[in-house]
C-alpha cells in the first residue's frame, strides 16, 4: 500500500494532486501547525498581467495554532471576483467556476475543509476515485518528531511504501526508512505544456485552477499521470 501525507493547501499545483491521485491512501496533515506566509490559503492565477496570487485571509492567523483550529474569513467576493475576471473566457470556465464558487463560499470556514475540498472536489470532477483520511482523525502518536509521525502513520495503514513530494529530499533518508521496511519515494512533477487563456508563452507551476480553466477532463488527467518517482 502506498502512502502519502501532506498538509492540505488551497488549490495547489498540479504535483500536489498527482501525489494524491498516485498513492492508495492519501491523508491531509491538518493537525500540524498552520504556516503563515505559506500556501494553505494562497495561490498563484495567471492574468492578463502574468501571474498573480489569490489570497483568503484567515481569522486570528498563527503559526501555534494548528490548520484545524483556523478559519477563513467569509467575505471572498474579492477573491472569485479576481478568478472570474481571469479565466472568464477560458473554454472550460462555465463548468469549473461553479465548483471554485460553492468550495469558497462553503457555510464550513474551517481551514483544513476548505483546503481540503479543494483537492476532493478536482477528483470528483474528473471522475477520479480519491482514498483520503484526516491526520486528527487517526490514533498516531503525535508527540514523536516529524519523522517518527511519519513512520507510525505508515505503521498504522500497514503501508510498505511512502511516497513525498521532491521537496522531501532534503528531509527524508531513503535508508532511514529502509530500515522500518518501508519503500521512501518521491513524486518528481512534470507537466505537458498546454495553452493558457492569458499567455502567449506557457508558464508553469501555477495553481490547480489554470489547469482546470484550460484544458478537458481528459487532458487533466493525462496531466496527472506525467510523472515519476525517484
Amino acid at each position: 500500500m502506498k502512502l502519502a501525507v501532506m498538509q492540505p493547501y488551497l488549490f495547489p499545483y498540479i504535483g500536489y494532486y498527482q501525489l494524491a491521485h498516485y498513492s492508495d491512501t492519501f491523508i491531509f496533515y491538518d493537525d500540524v501547525n498552520y504556516i503563515k506566509g505559506g500556501y494553505i490559503n494562497r495561490n498563484r492565477i495567471q492574468t492578463k498581467n502574468g501571474p498573480q496570487l489569490f489570497t483568503i485571509p484567515v481569522i486570528g492567523a498563527s503559526s501555534f495554532k494548528k490548520i484545524n483550529e483556523l478559519h477563513f474569513q467569509k467575505d471572498i467576493r474579492k477573491t472569485l471576483a479576481s478568478i472570474s475576471q481571469a479565466y472568464s473566457k477560458a473554454p472550460y470556465f462555465s463548468s469549473v467556476f461553479p465548483i471554485i464558487e460553492n468550495i469558497l463560499t462553503t457555510d464550513n470556514r474551517n481551514i483544513a475543509n476548505i483546503t481540503s475540498l479543494s483537492i476532493i472536489k478536482v477528483f470528483e470532477y474528473l471522475s477520479l476515485s480519491f482514498n483520503y483520511e484526516f491526520s486528527s482523525t487517526i490514533n498516531y502518536i503525535r508527540t514523536n518528531n516529524a519523522q517518527e509521525k511519519i513512520y507510525n502513520l505508515c505503521e498504522i495503514h500497514n503501508a510498505k511504501k511512502y511516497i513525498n513530494a521532491i521537496g522531501g529530499m532534503q528531509l527524508y533518508n531513503k535508508d532511514e526508512f529502509k530500515k522500518r521496511n518501508i519503500e521512501l519515494g518521491f513524486i518528481e512533477s512534470s507537466i505537458t505544456n498546454y495553452p493558457q487563456i492569458n499567455s502567449s508563452t506557457f508558464i508553469g507551476n501555477l495553481s490547480m485552477i489554470d489547469i482546470l480553466m484550460n484544458c478537458s477532463k481528459d487532458e487533466i488527467i493525462n496531466q496527472l499521470n506525467n510523472f515519476k518517482i525517484i
